[in-house]
C-alpha cells in the first residue's frame, strides 16, 4: 500500500522530470501520474462571406380574409386542382445534400431544358456530394414543365428539383 509520502515524493520526481506519464503498481494497487499537457491556443481568422439570395420564384402571397362558407370552397377547389395536378405531374428530389448542377461541365450544354421530353434513363442533372458528381436520372417519362433550382446552388435531401409532366 502506498503511503501519502511515497506519493508526493513520486508526484515531485515526475513534475521535475521530462516524463509526461507513469504508472506503477505495488501490492495489487495501482497509480497512473499525468503531467498535464501544453496547451496551445491557435487563432485562426476567417474571411465570412455571404452569398446572395437567390431569387424567389413562388412568393407568398396574402389572401384578403374569407368568411368561412367562401373559405371551405375555395379549399377544396385548390385540393381538386392540386390532386389533378399532382396526377398529372412528377417531381424529382435530391437524393441527397450536394450542389445542383445542370450541365456535365461549365462549358457543356444543359442536360436538359423546360420542354424537353425525358425517358426513365434521361439524366438530367448532377448533385455534387463529398467531391463525387452523381448523375440524377428523370425516373420517368415525361416533359420538363421547370426547373426549381438555379445552377450551382446547394440543395437539400428530398428537395425538389424539376417538375415533369407525364406522358
Amino acid at each position: 500500500m502506498f503511503n501519502l509520502e511515497e506519493i508526493k515524493q513520486l508526484i515531485s520526481l515526475i513534475d521535475e522530470s521530462d516524463i509526461q506519464e507513469f504508472e506503477i503498481s505495488k501490492d495489487g494497487e495501482k497509480i497512473h501520474l499525468r503531467k498535464p499537457g501544453k496547451v496551445e491556443t491557435v487563432v485562426m481568422q476567417t474571411e465570412t462571406t455571404i452569398p446572395s439570395m437567390p431569387e424567389i420564384k413562388n412568393p407568398i402571397q396574402v389572401q384578403p380574409q374569407l368568411n368561412t362558407e367562401q373559405a371551405s370552397v375555395n379549399i377544396e377547389g385548390q385540393a381538386v386542382q392540386s390532386q389533378q395536378q399532382d396526377a398529372n405531374t412528377h417531381v424529382i428530389t435530391s437524393p441527397m445534400v450536394g450542389t445542383f448542377y445542370t450541365a456535365p461541365s461549365p462549358n457543356s450544354p444543359d442536360y436538359v431544358s423546360v420542354g424537353d421530353k425525358v425517358s426513365e434513363n434521361t439524366v438530367v442533372c448532377i448533385v455534387e456530394a463529398m467531391k463525387l458528381m452523381n448523375e440524377i436520372e428523370a425516373e420517368t417519362k415525361g416533359e420538363v414543365l421547370e426547373i426549381l433550382v438555379e445552377n450551382g446552388q446547394l440543395v437539400e435531401y428530398g428537395q425538389p428539383l424539376f417538375s415533369i409532366k407525364l406522358s
